[in-house]
């Protein structure tokens, strides 16, 4: 989990960069607001700042990284939004539905990076996945549309299936992607169960409970990247 974390962190800071290039080429100095319910230093902050590096970018020099990390505690995003919106960062990069709402309470005129929403549309962050519209726009780790689609995809695969795991990590956001896969699974005449998986070390028990409950198939659900 924590290698697709990163390629999204670092895929993400790729499509941000390169609007800005061009500002960051006249010298000005580009400020960053990055608003993550994580710690402020892991794995995934080394992905992006490598991925920086790779396209010119050099903290202190051309680019200025803020970093508010609530550290598991919500309630602080929307101080930290406030804050982003004072200082008028050129750019807020909000990781998760708690990050995504408080940014967007914040301000309407900074332009606003989503990563790893559960359901922007459904959540009320954009008009729709094709035109964003506002000052929203950035990834989606699932949406209804999506939830439905993976497990009609894997029905088709394997016509005899009937039941299906659905490994998910409890993350803000990841409780209504879940709810939205458990009602296509009734559509698709799936029997689904629900197994929780917070870090990579929990796989091997999964699997063996999605075994012991005889389950055809797992999928993936996250609410946030």
């Amino acid at each position: 989990m924590m290698e697709r974390r990163a390629f999204i962190s670092g895929l993400t800071f790729g499509l941000l960069a390169a609007p800005l290039a061009a500002e960051a080429q006249a010298g000005k100095v580009l400020r960053i607001g990055y608003l993550t319910h994580e710690v402020a230093e892991n794995p995934t902050r080394a992905v992006f700042r490598q991925r920086f590096r790779e396209l010119g970018y050099v903290e202190g020099q051309n680019v200025a990284l803020e970093i508010r990390a609530a550290e598991g505690r919500l309630e602080r995003f929307p101080a930290f939004a406030a804050e982003f919106a004072r200082l008028k960062v050129d750019i807020i990069l909000a990781a998760g539905d708690p990050a995504i709402a408080a940014a967007r309470k914040a301000t309407t005129s900074i332009p606003i990076v989503m990563l790893g929403a559960s359901d922007p549309v459904a959540a009320g962050f954009v008009a729709s996945l094709a035109r964003p519209g506002g000052n929203i726009t950035g990834l989606t780790s699932q949406s209804s549309e999506l939830a439905g689609k993976t497990l009609q995809l894997l029905k088709e695969a394997v016509p005899n299936l009937s039941r299906v795991a659905i490994l998910w990590d409890p993350v803000p956001g990841a409780r209504q992607t879940l709810r939205e896969m458990e009602v296509a699974a009734t559509a698709l005449e799936l029997q689904v169960q629900a197994v929780e998986v917070r870090s990579p070390g929990e796989l091997e028990g999964a699997f063996a409970v999605a075994t012991r409950n005889k389950a055809g198939a797992a999928v993936s659900c996250r609410g946030r990247g």
